[in-house]
């Protein structure tokens, strides 16, 4: 598939992503990508969060493809019994681990637990082995529960502009090849 047969919707997490966050930077450059808004991004509500996800794929006049991080993701796999029309596939970076009690903000947890049940859509999870809102085991675990795809970004916190992940160019291939296999 070729981004232009795509509707690509980037899902950001908690308090969205800066200009400088990848997520930003690749919708720049993405003729066919657009951002799902949220009402609040700073004190997330579960049901408003899925709904805008929902929306945004019934709404898309081509396949869906998701760029998700972090609490983007726990909104993607939320919705996707919502969901009325095809998902091509998902790209997820960074999953929080919305099920454990020691997480801040704690109403991040009103986003959990993860639904076990493989995904209907091809998918991959890139996680980090000190992502300080997730621990690595934790993710693999629900990658694989997903069916998804596991990669190891390695010590990369939590794969934000933050942690250094402006430009991210292995991000950019990476989302390139799974993009051309779908």
């Amino acid at each position: 598939m070729k981004a232009s047969e795509a509707d690509i919707l980037i899902v950001p997490g908690y308090t969205n992503s800066g200009p400088d966050h990848w997520q930003s930077r690749w919708q720049s450059r993405l003729s066919t990508a657009r951002r799902i808004e949220q009402a609040e991004w700073s004190k997330p509500v579960r049901e408003d969060w899925t709904g805008s996800v929902a929306r945004a794929v019934n709404e898309a006049g081509r396949p869906a493809v998701f760029v998700a991080h972090s609490l983007g993701v726990a909104a993607v796999v939320q919705a996707v019994s919502q969901f009325e029309k095809p998902v091509a596939g998902a790209f997820f970076v960074a999953p929080p681990d919305v099920a454990n009690p020691e997480i801040r903000p704690r109403h991040l947890m009103t986003f959990g637990p993860y639904p076990r049940d493989p995904l209907p859509f091809p998918s991959i999870v890139i996680a980090s082995r000190n992502d300080p809102f997730c621990a690595f085991g934790v993710a693999e675990d629900i990658a694989a529960a997903w069916g998804s795809l596991f990669i190891d970004a390695g010590e990369a916190g939590h794969l934000n502009a933050e942690a250094g992940y402006g430009p991210w160019p292995e991000g950019t291939l990476t989302f390139a090849r799974f993009l051309s296999r779908l």
